[in-house]
């Protein structure tokens, strides 16, 4: 695994990927190579019209790429339903699915449409029920993946189950690494539970390190002076979309990739560096934590699955 990068990615064709948040950063990069390594690339996106100006984008350095734009609105369970129906009525068969996609840093307290905390709304439900609705057709493909994307946060994040939706003393960061938290327990929950039920399907996780995205601005633009300061220190400590993208292309891609294993940068902190096997924090690898979660997460979405 010695600095992995995206040309060490093998062929993807014959395969269909969805790539949640594909319009930029992170996403758009994953949606990128995999269609340049010939994958069918589904951008599974908030605004289509920004979700087409990626897929152009993608184009000038993929001529060939098989690309679709969907709507889809993880903040929003009857989105969620309606992309997931539409989706496998059009491709019956799934390969991978990159759960790519999320809020972070909001500001003032929100709630999704739902009225759920919108970081716990986006990053973690919006994520599990799109998970489930898809399973079918990801049980399809020979060899399925489910990527979901986790965070340095998680780390230092404690799952309060008394307050799931932050209403008490609210914290856009803590918010923000509870949802991580929750996004990386339940993706090693989901691999207990499918090698449990004998499935193909592999769940695996990655996080970016330290990485420069859209992202990282948006996280500071209501903070004054303060927050434009904080962000250009942030932005001095971080790697490209390049180089933080590749862990999770390597989960998604690389053989001999198999299920529970998490991936992140190698280097002091996992903040950057060549991808390697990383652990995640006790609370995220707890069973208990896990299936207690799971249950939350099931009656909160109405999606009961494995």
């Amino acid at each position: 695994m010695e600095d992995w990068t995206a040309d060490h990615m093998p062929g993807q064709n014959g395969r269909l990927a969805v790539v949640t948040g594909a319009n930029s950063g992170l996403g758009l990069s994953t949606a990128t190579e995999l269609a340049r390594h010939g994958a069918r690339v589904v951008l599974a996106v908030r605004n289509v019209s920004l979700g087409e100006q990626a897929a152009d984008r993608i184009r000038k350095s993929a001529p060939r790429a098989a690309l679709e734009v969907r709507r889809l609105d993880l903040a929003s369970l009857d989105s969620v339903t309606e992309f997931a129906a539409e989706l496998t009525a059009d491709h019956p068969t799934i390969d991978l699915l990159v759960n790519n996609a999320g809020v972070v840093l909001l500001g003032e307290r929100r709630t999704s449409v739902d009225g759920f905390e919108l970081h716990f709304a986006t990053n973690l439900l919006g994520q599990f029920a799109l998970t489930g609705l898809l399973l079918d057709s990801l049980s399809q493909a020979e060899c399925a993946r489910v990527v979901h994307l986790s965070s340095l946060s998680h780390k230092n994040a404690v799952l309060d189950f008394d307050d799931l939706m932050s209403e008490k003393n609210f914290d856009a960061s803590r918010a923000y690494g509870r949802s991580k938290l929750g996004t990386t327990a339940l993706g090693l929950e989901m691999d207990r539970r499918l090698r449990a039920s004998g499935s193909r399907i592999t769940s695996v996780l990655a996080h970016p390190g330290l990485t420069s995205t859209n992202l990282t601005p948006r996280a500071w633009q209501d903070r004054g002076i303060i927050g434009s300061v904080a962000a250009r220190l942030f932005l001095l400590r971080t790697q490209s979309v390049e180089r933080g993208v590749l862990p999770q292309l390597y989960a998604a891609t690389a053989l001999g990739v198999h299920g529970g294993q998490f991936f992140g940068p190698s280097g002091q902190g996992e903040r950057k560096g060549p991808v390697a096997a990383v652990r995640p924090s006790a609370e995220a690898a707890d069973p208990t934590v896990g299936t207690r979660l799971w249950d939350v997460a099931q009656d909160l979405t109405g999606v009961t699955c494995l």
